[in-house]
């Protein structure tokens, strides 16, 4: 894959490091990894970085480059795959799986699926997940192909510009149909889990909308305008209707084994192409039945 600049103007930038910086909007961290990679270049050649801009110059670089996660055992599993091209795989994640490896699951993880599914067609890449979703959370999971297109989705989320939205089923009728959840998020004292509401924590808003009602449960809509750790189950507590099945936020339940909770939706604009992409995972069968 590669990206490429055409000088038209000098009033833009002047030398390659610019370009790499302002107009592919790159961070010193890969630009730096690139340079040492040997994968820039000006007119064809190998070149630095302060390298003087001239009218008519093409500067290009390479974001594809061999990498491993020597951590990462590859294991097969069945991946439900919404989308992928050469820059993303996309992904709907089941419940009762990790995203990553960890002591508990060092071999069971979703990673350790993507890392069997990249070696079986043929891809030497780094593990690098765009989101993050609980283990008994289900939804969408996107695994970036390289670093470059993990930043760029990395930085729509920074700016907002990434749209998430979620289905949860709550305990009981909410006594508004639609509002905004503005309440700040820090980690527990004494737990390396457990989050609270906490006025000196970060930044927390979430944005719900009832979409239907059943038996004292309600089917509820989260757009999420920042992404904390636990923030749609610990929001639901907050407003007194904790997720059903939430072990941690509220209670265990007869009717799911789980957290009712599903990552549906995602929009956001394509690195390399610019288009707007619509993604959606469907809501998965043991909270189909309380629709």
């Amino acid at each position: 894959m590669v990206l490429k600049y055409i000088v038209s103007s000098l009033s833009n930038y002047t030398n390659v490091r610019q370009v790499l910086k302002n107009e592919f909007n790159m961070s010193n961290r890969l630009i730096s990894k690139l340079k040492q990679n040997k994968l820039i270049y000006l007119n064809d050649e190998e070149t630095y970085l302060d390298k003087t801009l001239s009218i008519g110059d093409t500067v290009k670089c390479i974001i594809d480059f061999n990498e491993s996660s020597e951590n990462i055992i590859p294991s097969k599993m069945n991946l439900e795959i919404i989308y992928e091209d050469d820059y993303f795989l996309v992904v709907d994640k089941p419940c009762n799986i990790a995203v990553h490896p960890s002591i508990l699951h060092y071999n069971n993880s979703l990673s350790n699926g993507i890392k069997y599914y990249f070696e079986y067609i043929g891809l030497n890449r780094k593990i690098r997940p765009v989101n993050r979703l609980d283990r008994d959370t289900t939804g969408i999971v996107i695994f970036a192909k390289n670093e470059y297109i993990q930043e760029c989705l990395a930085k729509q989320m920074q700016f907002k510009t990434f749209y998430k939205e979620y289905i949860a089923i709550l305990e009981g009728i909410l006594d508004k149909n639609k509002g905004t959840i503005d309440a700040p998020i820090s980690r527990k004292n004494g737990s390396i889990i457990e989050r609270c509401i906490d006025k000196n924590g970060a930044n927390a808003i979430s944005h719900y909308e009832v979409i239907g009602t059943k038996n004292n449960l309600s089917l509820v809509k989260f757009v999420l305008e920042t992404g904390k750790t636990h923030q749609i189950r610990l929001h639901s507590k907050y407003i007194g209707h904790p997720i059903i099945g939430d072990t941690l936020y509220g209670h265990k339940s007869s009717l799911i084994s789980r957290q009712a909770l599903h990552c549906h939706k995602i929009s956001f604009v394509h690195p390399i192409t610019k288009n707007q992409l619509q993604l959606v995972a469907p809501i998965p069968e043991d909270m189909l039945k309380f629709l």
